[in-house]
């Protein structure tokens, strides 16, 4: 009795354990990783618009010279959306352009989505950059965002 009981625990461990990976947050990242750390204050002029919701501002290397930690993927650089409780950061490489033929291609931000111009998908910015039209099936790549004081917003990986 006790041996059945005690292969029943096993059983039970074993099969929590084996199908615990598959429970971890899931992330579509086909865009790879670089290095992206970077500062605004929203009290510089160059970014009032971010104070509003619904709003967005591309940021590239260029930007401040901010260099690399400012450019994304292939330098292509980042979009910043103020959604109406929260910012979001997405690169702004394609990923259905990556991922089906290896292409680096920059997309556009206006208003609350994103356009790429090669493939035509378009990404709605306030929903995480998920596809919402045309052939893409992967979201933006997205950057953490920190705001401190409510004025510094950090992004970062």
């Amino acid at each position: 009795m006790k041996f059945s009981r005690f292969t029943n625990i096993v059983s039970f461990l074993t099969l929590f354990l084996t199908f615990l990976p598959s429970c971890s947050k899931h992330t579509n990242d086909v865009i790879p990783d670089v290095r992206v750390d970077f500062t605004i204050d929203l009290e510089n002029p160059e970014f009032a618009s971010l104070t509003v919701a619904g709003s967005f501002d591309t940021i590239d290397a260029a930007t401040h010279n901010w260099g690399p930690l400012a450019g994304g993927y292939d330098g292509n650089g980042i979009i910043v959306y103020s959604g109406p409780d929260e910012f979001h950061a997405y690169d702004r490489t394609c990923p259905y352009d990556f991922a089906a033929n290896g292409k680096s291609v920059r997309i556009n931000a206006d208003y609350a989505v994103a356009v790429c111009p090669e493939c035509g998908t378009t990404y709605d910015l306030s929903a995480f950059g998920t596809p919402a039209s045309g052939p893409g099936r992967y979201p933006l790549k997205n950057y953490n965002i920190t705001l401190t004081y409510n004025r510094y917003l950090r992004v970062w990986n």
